[in-house]
């Protein structure tokens, strides 16, 4: 035991055990006293010139140890005295010589072998030297030297002196470096060795340069620097050396480690105590008196820079748990403890000690993380202070902890999941995490309770946790998962997403499927959306249609989708930060406890946009909204309305593909309603608009309204495919035919299209519809202007004016203002309504018995139109079969009798062109036109059908030209009888002369009627006849012989429906008809009803 009260370390022959011994014996048995009685002894034995010891002084640094101490005055004097009555210390200075850079060359070669010499100015005798390093200007020794401390340190220096090498060479071996001479002045210095070898025969080194040290520049805590190199007769600095250099004791180190831990828990509490820092800011600054203690104890302890870190190491932990000290602290002195930690330097006693620190200082780290929530997201000072702990972590994780030891006791970590096995550093930190997000959700429940019970209060509750949730992890994503990953490679916003995906899940599935249940189906008349209500009620207790849930449908459903989106949000926030594993999240299939819902929120966007229409409809002025367009602003409206259901698709982004076909082929029908309900509307708007009244009559106009209107209804129409396009059908076709088979893709791709197809041609026929209302209000002013011109066309000559300024005004209108294609419907309309009128005045006028030039002036009335109204001849595409069979009625009934009779014969000339098995007999004749002569030679019949009891038949053949009056001078040729024949031979030849205007009608008829001769009758019995067209009588001088044989089937008239023979029944008063007629039904073997026109 020295004079000190310290163990000397110098023993010799005593066992290690015994030491170790002692040594605890002695940091057990040490007392406050004895260590403050240690303190004022250093501070009296002060050590070091140049510190701020020297500047605070000693008075002042006995005062403050006094009162850090809380020593009463009597007893600091008595310790005092004992202090001053010691011997003083025994202390060594220990010099490192580190390295020297631009060292001046002393060699013929450009360099220099440089070694250093150290010494006291007191003692020169006792030199020290470094090795040699050969061939550098930069030499590094990195070598330590130990100096006994004189007796008086302020009036001592340190001399460093830094020589070159100059090894014992001959003359010859000199001469051999010549070739490693480098410039003149190398050149120079070698030939200057070489003579002094050969005349002295020496080998001196060569001094390059000096620096002298004061001791007291000498800070009691050491010092590293670089002193620069002189010589005496050199102006120019030779170079620099760098030296550390520090004071050191003969003292235990452990018992100095434990006085020094002591000390510095007394005097960090003191400084504690006396500045009133803040928590979390004190970061290691003391004041000069307790600076100057601390470094004066360390350095007379011979405390190395690695113990003093580790005392401050394990001080610093043990107070920060009452006395939260700054993390940045703690990080700096990992900075310097890990790398002798994990290089294997520290002794055992000296890890344990570090790892007990560690333990105290974790349950802060981790506390601050938990309760980071707390601090104000994005500030400057806890970014920074996250950081710092982030990297305490960090530092503590790489290091390996010792297997005994427990560096997370329970009885610090009670919130902490025992997982049975040994928990790592990151393994905490992520149950620290997860621990304080559910802390966090917790707050948040306790902070927004659900005030009301209703199923729409709760529906927002739920949003406001949702939002609150988003909050947090947004405010993660945003200032601290990028802290986390670039310290500690955790990510820490999935880490949170990870426990509240889980909660969410478990806290709204129920909530979402219960209210899915309870929603009831909106009900509204498609014609008025003034009503709605659900069907049976909320919950099935309201009554159907009462008018106290005409609201509450709405605002569940919408509150509900609003959930639906926040929900989405929050996925899609899940998604961006687990892009690989977010479908295993029980949020993930959140869409499927909302099938329920979508169809009623389909049926709100549906009711909304027939609400909005019916609105858009209402202020509609029914004018183009721009000069270029013929469309007025309702349509623009609606096409705007269902730009919203197109959002609203996008916004719910349905995943699943089953799902997505569903509810589009919905929406693709409730724009299809839409579209018809506009219809309808824009029908109403405009049904009283047109009418002109005035004394005289009552008449419907056609106007622009008209026209706005349908061309706004067509606007909608054309927009109705790209805006189906526009939901994504081929994606989800696509979808489908990747999830199912490509054949139900396509299946169901058709139906797609199908509704598509109808609901576009649903709207189209809406337009067909107006314009019919439209032409119909027309048709009563048309009706009454053709019946005066039929009853005048050829008394007045203005009798048509009327119909036709009438018609043309319309039609202008129509032109001027509706596209193309629905003034092309507009005149199809037009004519298949003039027809039905039309078809409507012949039934009424048949009736009337009104003559054949009132029909025919009606025919020609029509034609006048049509001239008028389409030009082109060529176009006959506006001529319905209606409008044509009108016509061809106008024409029969205005035909004369004699016209009707021969327009008979040709319908039983068109009716035998039909007969492909004849079953009453064929007729052979051959028939030729010479000239103005008729040649037709009769040749033969076969299977005529019997006439008489006897199964046979007395046949001739009759041969009449029609028309007959045109051909009254003919004569009728008639055969020979062949009796009880059914393959009768005539072979009989007639020669009829024509005249040049006989020959000319283009529709005559040679009518061949055979009959039987009946001997006892006044008339003979017909057989049958057949017909043979001037067209079909060849025109030719050949002989006859020559010409082909035709072969004419032979018919009756079977049936009396066609339009002639009606034409003709309805002339009662014409004698010529009812002779025609009645001569007509004697060729039938029983009387048949002839059926009127109507």
């Amino acid at each position: 035991m020295n004079g000190t009260g310290t163990l000397r370390t110098k023993f010799r022959g005593v066992k290690k055990e015994m030491l170790d011994r002692q040594t605890s014996l002695l940091i057990q048995s040490m007392t406050v006293d004895e260590l403050y009685l240690e303190v004022l002894y250093e501070i009296l034995h002060n050590v070091g010139g140049c510190d701020v010891g020297c500047e605070v002084g000693q008075h002042a640094m006995l005062s403050y140890v006094q009162e850090a101490f809380k020593i009463a005055n009597d007893k600091h004097t008595h310790l005092l005295t004992q202090a001053e009555a010691k011997e003083p210390p025994e202390l060594m200075l220990n010099v490192e010589v580190v390295e020297a850079k631009d060292i001046v060359p002393k060699d013929p070669n450009g360099l220099s072998d440089p070694f250093v010499t150290i010494y006291l100015m007191s003692n020169p005798t006792h030199r020290y030297n470094t090795s040699v390093k050969s061939s550098t200007l930069n030499p590094v020794w990195e070598e330590h030297f130990s100096l006994p401390m004189p007796g008086s340190v302020h009036e001592d220096s340190l001399c460093l002196e830094v020589w070159d090498f100059d090894p014992a060479e001959t003359v010859k071996e000199k001469m051999t470096k010549i070739f490693e001479v480098k410039g003149v002045k190398g050149l120079r210095k070698l030939m200057k060795e070489i003579a002094i070898t050969a005349s002295t025969g020496k080998h001196d080194n060569e001094l390059i340069g000096t620096s002298n040290i004061p001791l007291k520049s000498i800070p009691a805590g050491g010092m590293t620097m670089w002193f620069s190199l002189s010589k005496k007769s050199k102006l120019k600095r030779q170079g620099v050396v760098k030296v550390r250099l520090n004071f050191s004791s003969e003292k235990n180190a452990q018992v100095a480690a434990q006085e020094h831990r002591h000390l510095l828990r007394i005097i960090l509490l003191h400084e504690l105590e006396n500045s009133k820092v803040a928590p979390y800011w004190w970061c290691g600054n003391f004041s000069a008196p307790a600076e100057a203690i601390l470094t004066q104890h360390a350095a007379q302890s011979g405390l190395s820079l690695a113990d003093n870190n580790l005392v401050q190491w394990a001080v610093y932990c043990a107070v920060t748990t009452d006395h939260p000290l700054s993390f940045a602290l703690f990080n700096s002195l990992l900075d310097k403890i890990t790398k002798p930690l994990q290089s294997g330097l520290v002794n055992e006693e000296d890890v344990k000690l570090f790892w007990d620190g560690a333990r105290k200082l974790l349950p802060t780290c981790y506390s601050h993380i938990r309760k980071l929530r707390k601090k104000t997201a994005g500030d400057k000072t806890v970014m920074k202070t996250l950081r710092e702990v982030l990297k305490i972590l960090y530092k503590l994780s790489v290091l390996d902890i010792p297997e005994t030891l427990d560096l997370f006791p329970m009885n610090l970590y009670g919130w902490l999941r025992d997982d049975k096995g040994k928990l790592t550093i990151n393994e905490v930190l992520n149950q620290a995490v997860i621990q304080g997000a559910s802390d966090w959700f917790v707050h948040i429940l306790d902070s927004n309770e659900c005030k009301e019970n209703t199923e729409d209060t709760r529906l927002r509750h739920l949003i406001r946790v949702i939002q609150l949730v988003r909050s947090d992890l947004q405010r993660a994503v945003e200032y601290y998962d990028r802290v986390f990953v670039e310290v500690m490679s955790f990510p820490y916003s999935k880490a949170l997403y990870g426990l509240y995906e889980s909660k969410i899940a478990s806290l709204v599935e129920a909530e979402i499927v219960e209210v899915c249940k309870s929603l009831k189906r909106l009900r509204y008349s498609d014609a008025s959306t003034s009503t709605v209500h659900l069907a049976g009620g909320l919950n099935g207790v309201t009554g159907l249609g009462a008018t106290e849930v005409e609201a509450e449908p709405l605002t569940m459903g919408t509150t509900l989708f609003e959930l639906y989106l926040t929900l989405q949000r929050f996925l899609t926030l899940g998604q961006g930060l687990n892009e690989t594993d977010w479908q295993s999240y029980a949020i993930s299939k959140f869409h499927s406890w909302f099938f329920g819902g979508v169809a009623q929120w389909l049926d709100i966007a549906a009711y909304k946009a027939l609400t909005r229409i019916e609105k858009a409809v209402d202020l509609d002025n029914l004018v183009p909204v721009d000069t270029n367009v013929k469309f007025s602003s309702s349509g623009v409206d609606t096409l705007a309305i269902f730009h919203q259901i197109d959002i609203f698709w996008r916004q719910l982004a349905w995943p699943d593909v089953e799902g997505c076909y569903t509810f589009v082929a919905k929406i693709i029908d409730d724009i299809c309603r839409c579209c018809v309900f506009y219809s309808d509307k824009m029908a109403s708007r405009v049904d009283n608009v047109g009418v002109v009244s005035t004394v005289f009559e009552e008449r419907f106009e056609v106007t622009t309204e008209w026209c706005v209107a349908i061309n706004s209804i067509d606007y909608v129409r054309q927009n109705l495919e790209p805006f189906v396009e526009n939901l994504g059908m081929d994606d989800i076709i696509q979808r489908m035919c990747e999830a199912r088979s490509p054949m139900e893709a396509q299946r169901c791709k058709e139906t797609l299209q199908n509704v598509i197809a109808n609901a576009i041609d649903t709207v189209r026929n809406k337009i067909v519809d107006l314009l019919d209302i439209m032409v119909r209000k027309m048709m009563p002013s048309i009706t009454r202007f053709l019946i005066e011109g039929a009853e005048l066309l050829h008394q007045d000559c203005s009798s048509m004016d009327r119909v036709m300024r009438y018609l043309e005004a319309n039609l202008d209108t129509l032109y001027q203002h509706l596209n193309n294609e629905n003034f092309s419907r507009t005149l199809d309309i037009v004519w298949e309504q003039l027809a039905e009128v039309l078809y409507e005045l012949i039934q009424a006028n048949l009736e009337k018995r009104r003559p054949p030039c009132f029909f025919s002036n009606l025919h020609e009335c029509v034609q006048i139109m049509k001239r008028s109204f389409r030009q082109d001849s060529k176009d006959n595409s506006f001529e319905s079969e209606t409008l044509k069979r009108v016509e061809y009625l106008l024409k029969l009934h205005g035909m004369e009798t004699r016209e009707l009779i021969h327009q008979f014969h040709l319908e039983r000339w068109q009716e035998q062109q039909t007969i492909t098995e004849p079953k009453m007999g064929m007729l052979t004749v051959r028939a030729q036109f010479i000239d103005d002569n008729l040649k037709i030679e009769i040749m033969n019949a076969r299977n005529l059908t019997p006439t008489d009891s006897n199964g046979l038949c007395d046949s001739y053949v009759r041969v009449i030209l029609h028309p007959e009056d045109a051909f009254a001078n003919v004569t009728k040729p008639k055969t020979q009888t062949h009796n009880k024949n059914l393959f009768p031979l005539y072979d009989e030849m007639f020669l009829v002369p024509l005249t040049a205007e006989q020959r000319r009608i283009t529709d005559g008829l040679i009518h061949l009627m055979i009959k039987d001769k009946d001997m006892f009758s006044m008339s003979n019995t017909f057989v049958g006849e057949a017909y043979l067209h001037f067209s079909e009588v060849p025109d030719t001088p050949a002989p006859i012989t020559s010409l082909p044989q035709q072969h004419l089937p032979l018919s009756k008239p079977t049936s009396i429906d066609g339009e002639a023979i009606k034409a003709l029944e309805t002339r009662q008063g014409d004698r010529q008809a009812r002779d025609f007629i009645k001569k007509q039904k004697a060729k039938f073997p029983s009387n048949k009803q002839f059926f009127s026109l109507g």
